[in-house]
């Protein structure tokens, strides 16, 4: 039972909430775990916060991800969901289907994923982390979410998927307007998104003539051998990839590093670690940041296709559903120590890619990508240190996925002579990519 309220439940959806959501989870754990509010965009939804109830949710069949599924029609007016894929006709992916088509779809996207295959990209990945490395490390300071966790999870999946070099800063572009959730012009995020899916088609049909072994092609074969892959379902499912593994990314990187700036006992138990050759605290330490300040605060939206109980509580048809995967990974009852930052950390079931049929893809790239980044900074920049107050940090005000704006840094400008050699060091691989 719900422990009875002693205070009032903290605002949910503030800016100062956003800076610190953690607090409210907490309330909301002990006291309204599975919690029906209004989202800032007007659409009622419940917020599941408990790790036990969050992870029946997330495997429950009888919560779709087919927005068709809302008993409101929000979802008509993009409300719900990214904003712009409807408009753009680009609906037909894994983060709104079911099975049967989600079961196919996945299937033929899922071998680019598995830890093999991310394993043999690992060698571009260090050089796409050096070189970003190198556009500031003389300089003595850097925004690292712009000048690094940005670009590196655009390059990396415009390589996976087959986009040319030259064409990879539109993608860039593009997934600046997306990621800024409401920060750039009105109508810029579905413009991006628009332009995306053109650009998408466009490449499909260039690639049919001249396949390659990159992602797309992929799609492509499996289409013409049976599979009965439409073009629309190939762009949806190349604009998905890239734009939850982008910014998954982004953010993982981004608040991994923020957590070790903030906790420097942790951070020089890992620096020694990494100098010293070792790879088992950052496996376990890319772990503990996706629990501790993970990048998707809630999982991606789920709608009741018929009457359930969640957590004593029943949920009507129609209803939509959100596991706030932030609150179940502080969840006292799973993890000891829920709000300490322990890098070392052995039992860690954490829900950051979430659970089930849904669990994230891409999970074995983001993980190469942030042990990548976090091991090649703290060993380029070892005193790496914070160039802004706690306070002048700025988080983005999106409902699903948790990152901050900007992460001002300083550190003692690396020599040009050991930046050169940290890139020639990969001098055998593709050299094509301009990060200016």
């Amino acid at each position: 039972m719900p422990a009875t309220p002693t205070e009032p439940m903290p605002p949910l959806f503030t800016w100062e909430f956003a800076a610190d959501p953690y607090p409210a989870y907490a309330w909301l754990r002990k006291h309204a775990p599975v919690h029906r509010t209004t989202l800032p965009s007007g659409v009622d939804a419940w917020l599941v916060t408990r790790y036990a109830d969050a992870r029946q949710a997330l495997a429950d069949g009888r919560l779709s991800k087919n927005p068709a599924h809302h008993s409101e029609q929000a979802h008509r007016t993009g409300r719900v969901g990214i904003p712009g894929e409807r408009q753009a006709d680009l609906m037909t992916h894994l983060l709104n289907i079911d099975p049967p088509d989600h079961t196919r779809l996945r299937r033929l996207v899922s071998k680019a994923f598995t830890p093999r295959g991310v394993a043999e990209f690992e060698p571009r990945v260090q050089l796409l982390t050096d070189r970003l490395i190198d556009s500031f490390a003389a300089r003595g300071s850097a925004d690292l979410i712009h000048e690094f966790a940005f670009p590196l999870p655009i390059y990396a999946i415009c390589d996976l998927l087959g986009v040319p070099a030259e064409d990879q800063d539109d993608f860039r572009d593009w997934a600046g307007m997306m990621i800024r959730h409401g920060g750039g012009p009105r109508g810029g995020v579905a413009r991006a998104v628009k332009k995306m899916r053109s650009y998408l088609l466009e490449l499909i049909h260039r690639k049919r003539g001249d396949l390659g072994e990159d992602l797309i092609s992929g799609l492509i074969r499996a289409s013409d051998h049976g599979e009965h892959l439409t073009e629309n379902e190939a762009a949806a499912m190349a604009f998905i990839l890239l734009f939850a593994g982008f910014e998954t990314t982004v953010n993982l990187i981004g608040n991994g590093v923020h957590a070790l700036l903030n906790h420097p006992v942790q951070r020089r138990l890992l620096q020694d670690s990494v100098a010293a050759g070792e790879t088992a605290l950052l496996a376990t330490a890319v772990e503990e940041l996706l629990r501790y300040d993970g990048p998707v605060e809630l999982a991606t939206w789920r709608f009741a296709t018929s009457p359930l109980s969640i957590g004593g509580v029943d949920i009507p048809v129609g209803d939509p559903v959100l596991v706030v995967l932030a609150a179940a990974d502080r969840d006292p009852a799973r993890f000891a120590a829920e709000n300490t930052l322990d890098l070392a950390r052995q039992d860690n079931q954490h829900l950051g890619f979430g659970h089930g049929i849904h669990y994230c893809i891409g999970a074995p790239l983001a993980r190469l990508e942030g042990q990548r980044a976090l091991a090649t900074l703290l060993t380029r920049l070892p005193d790496l240190e914070p160039a802004a107050e706690p306070g002048e940090l700025r988080w983005r005000g999106g409902l699903i996925m948790r990152g901050l704006r900007e992460l001002p840094v300083r550190f003692t400008p690396e020599s040009s002579s050991s930046s050169s050699s940290s890139s020639s060091s990969n001098s055998d691989a593709d050299a094509d990519a301009d990060f200016s």
